[in-house]
């Protein structure tokens, strides 16, 4: 059945004074985004902390330790979701907020790309997993906690996502959100965001040293992504056409 809508709304207005409304809540909107993009290279030059521990999960392959979660990649971000005996909805479902945040998950391809691996840990066996996998879709690794690794890292009664950078076989902690930061995790740039590396583009602010390449040029078709290839020409071109443009209008703004 069709609702009504609420009896106290905004007022109804003309094209030119929508647009007028909208471009003053833009200059806000505007100071929100540089102030999350300051937020995240403040992110980037948090200390990091040492994981002297080793962590030993299981995933579909057997056995593995804190570093093959990393999957042979600089960066790691394990979500801890809720998936075991007694979480609501067991065995066919994972917790509902959970299953949201493996919902919104962008193609992991492109965090690929940056050198970055997203996985998910919880405590339900492989079967399990496996199975809850298959009937949602989700394709990120999702491995079973065996030990201490959730209560170490804040996430033993609740849901949170812990980054982590390595230096050979070395693993640090670098960052960690949850409760309601976890609700803006799920796309490439959110997830990138709170790594120690960021965005990995010559427009952030990121200390000396830290891998950089042109903005844009790295962005791809999920299923064509070629390690170490040069980006293609026709869309150097295209992309260095829009920032241009984009700058431009910033100027006149």
């Amino acid at each position: 059945m069709q609702q009504e809508l609420p009896k106290t709304r905004p007022a109804v207005v003309s094209p030119q004074e929508w647009e007028s409304a909208r471009e003053q809540l833009l200059v806000k909107e505007k100071a929100l985004t540089r102030a999350r993009d300051a937020l995240a290279a403040e992110r980037r030059r948090m200390p990091w902390m040492a994981v002297e521990k080793a962590y030993e999960f299981e995933g579909p392959e057997g056995k593995a330790s804190l570093l093959d979660l990393f999957d042979g990649r600089r960066q790691l971000i394990v979500y801890r979701a809720f998936f075991e005996p007694g979480v609501f909805g067991w065995p066919d479902h994972a917790c509902r907020g959970c299953s949201m945040v493996a919902d919104q998950v962008a193609h992991l391809a492109h965090l690929n790309a940056r050198d970055t691996t997203l996985a998910f840990v919880s405590r339900a066996p492989q079967a399990n997993i496996a199975l809850l996998k298959a009937r949602m879709g989700w394709e990120m690794p999702w491995y079973t906690l065996t030990d201490s690794f959730d209560a170490d890292f804040g996430v033993d009664e609740w849901h949170g996502t812990n980054a982590f950078i390595r230096d050979g076989a070395r693993v640090f902690r670098t960052y960690f959100v949850n409760n309601r930061g976890d609700e803006a995790m799920g796309s490439t740039w959110s997830y990138l965001d709170i790594t120690a590396l960021g965005r990995q583009e010559v427009w952030e602010d990121s200390p000396e040293g830290y891998p950089q390449s042109p903005t844009y040029k790295w962005w791809n078709w999920h299923d064509n992504y070629v390690a170490e290839a040069s980006p293609d020409p026709t869309w150097v071109e295209v992309s260095d056409a829009g920032e241009a443009a984009f700058r431009n209008s910033e100027a006149k703004a």
